[in-house]
């Protein structure tokens, strides 16, 4: 399973970091790529929806495979397009694809972790960095290379996709007995979900470009933006389970928005690209645990106490079946409305997350574990 999220990360971040050169190649504007982001991401929601409404009928372990070959016939296209058409099909199906890996990485992560009986779900987002830093770290050896080289990172998922997974995962939304499910309270965690998302996705998908863009940057360094932010994720990340214990969700929540709106603010007024650099390294470091606490959050609260252990564990599968579409819309205002604000000037676009990443501070609350 940490090779299937591996290889999402690689792929993903392989592919966002040669945005400026799909962009200079098409000869997109930033609102024209602002349009195609939000095509994909409007598209991996479908994938995911798509994919939690096959679970009832097919195994994840299957749709996980099913996944990983769109993937890779989605970056293959992309990469080796000889028309505009086809590249903008090659991203349709990437998003699809993405979107059912998503889903089914999780559901077959969340019945690991049942299985267990220990949390292991931050393992998970960290072999997903360890992924997207081999992608970014592969971008910026080829960064001097043809855009057809990139499709080497196609043949990965369809290696990883022959691995064994976990047989007969049941459908985490409909397993188990019927229950009412504490949705209120969720939703203020999914709203954490969808800050983190909004300030990943645009450190992903516009860093490279603002580099390129707003600085004299080398072309073979763009990919800069991303690689800082995820060396700083993953080592947060590692150190993130002694962290919650020591001090608690909550203050480390709070503290980490802070350190996160001072790194978007030093990447909005960075005066040279080597400044630019560092605040992305910051910003990685400050929002890092959001997912895994987020996730971790929504289970707990689903659990509740004072049922047994079946009912409790039918509304731990009916959140994290669900879950995951919180992401997407953090996505979509990450990598849409950055680019959208950011047409003209992405130092304003990247203003947007720099304020919104706030929102954690009064959110915070929502993640503390109550006695």
């Amino acid at each position: 399973m940490a090779a299937a999220f591996a290889t999402q990360g690689m792929v993903f971040i392989g592919l966002t970091t040669r945005l400026p050169d799909f962009a200079d190649r098409w000869d997109l504007s930033d609102a024209e790529l602002s349009a195609l982001l939000l095509m994909m991401v409007l598209l991996a929601g479908v994938g995911s929806v798509l994919a939690e409404t096959r679970a009832r009928r097919m195994e994840s372990a299957t749709l996980l495979r099913l996944g990983l070959v769109g993937i890779a016939v989605g970056a293959g296209i992309m990469t080796n397009a000889s028309a505009i058409g086809l590249f903008v099909g090659g991203m349709a199906v990437y998003g699809v694809a993405l979107g059912v890996v998503d889903a089914t990485t999780n559901m077959q992560a969340v019945a690991l972790e049942h299985g267990f009986g220990r949390p292991i779900l931050p393992s998970f987002h960290g072999a997903w960095t360890l992924g997207g830093l081999v992608g970014s770290g592969f971008a910026l050896a080829t960064s001097s290379l043809s855009l057809h080289v990139v499709s080497v990172l196609a043949l990965v998922p369809l290696a990883v996709q022959a691995r064994p997974f976990l047989a007969r995962v049941g459908d985490p939304v409909h397993a188990g007995p019927r229950v009412v499910v504490p949705w209120r309270p969720i939703i203020l965690v999914g709203l954490g979900m969808v800050v983190f998302y909004m300030v990943d996705t645009a450190a992903f998908t516009w860093g490279p470009t603002y580099l390129d863009h707003v600085f004299s940057t080398p072309s073979a360094l763009v990919a800069l933006a991303t690689f800082p932010y995820l060396l700083a994720s993953g080592t947060v990340r590692l150190a993130g389970d002694t962290l919650v214990a020591r001090y608690g969700a909550a203050p480390v929540l709070r503290t980490g928005a802070l350190v996160g709106c001072a790194g978007l603010a030093t990447v909005v007024f960075a005066p040279v690209w080597p400044v630019a650099v560092l605040g992305f390294l910051v910003v990685g470091g400050g929002v890092a645990v959001v997912a895994p606490l987020s996730f971790s959050a929504a289970a707990r609260i689903a659990a509740g106490d004072g049922a047994d252990a079946a009912t409790r564990q039918a509304r731990v599968d009916a959140v994290i079946g669900r879950f995951n579409q919180f992401n997407y819309v953090g996505a979509l205002v990450g990598a849409v409305l950055t680019g959208v604000v950011g047409s003209g000037n992405l130092r304003i676009g990247f203003a947007v997350p720099m304020v919104l990443v706030l929102a954690l501070l009064p959110l915070a609350r929502a993640f503390a574990v109550r006695p």
